[in-house]
């Protein structure tokens, strides 16, 4: 089961165990009352929250000094919570379904997504290239676009048909 990091507590707020929170998910639908997450070993559920203040209340948590000690702890839930919990719209994807998806065009393998980085608007996909690219003198590692460059997702059979995303790789040369 793997545990997917959602937010960050952060400092105590007022007088009644309230605390910051640092989202670290598109899905904020996630967060709601009576709602349990994983945290270091042990469980924390919310009592109330405040998302446009971005505040939360867990229960037994009812002092700043209570509080205080949840600083800085992350929150996870699992893969299995997330497909359950949240719905997907039309050509949206969790990034584990992306990572490790084999990246494809024109039928020639040009690497397996690694991880994805979000800077600014823009999700790119980091690619372990080929060992045959490689071999020929290629990079490692190179990004893609993901709405410039991904054509086709499968997440069933884990692989992705892009497009430029060869010329992006040639360039790199």
């Amino acid at each position: 089961m793997n545990k997917i990091p959602i937010a960050k507590i952060g400092k105590s707020y007022g007088i009644k165990g309230w605390q910051k929170i640092h989202l670290l998910t598109d899905f904020p639908e996630q967060f709601k009352p009576n709602t349990t997450f994983e945290s270091d070993k042990t469980t924390l559920t919310i009592e109330k929250l405040d998302l446009k203040r971005g505040l939360v209340k867990f229960k037994g948590v009812d002092t700043p000094e209570d509080a205080k000690k949840l600083t800085n702890r992350m929150l996870y839930t699992t893969e299995e919570a997330t497909k359950e919990n949240i719905k997907l719209k039309k050509d949206e994807y969790f990034w584990f379904d992306i990572i490790g998806c084999d990246v494809y065009e024109n039928g020639e393998l040009l690497g397996r997504v690694k991880e994805i980085e979000r800077a600014n608007e823009t999700d790119y996909l980091v690619i372990n290239t080929d060992e045959a690219f490689i071999e020929k003198g290629y990079p490692k590692r190179f990004l893609i676009d993901f709405k410039r460059n991904v054509k086709d997702v499968d997440v069933e059979n884990k692989k992705i048909e892009a497009t430029g995303a060869k010329e992006l790789l040639d360039s790199l040369l």
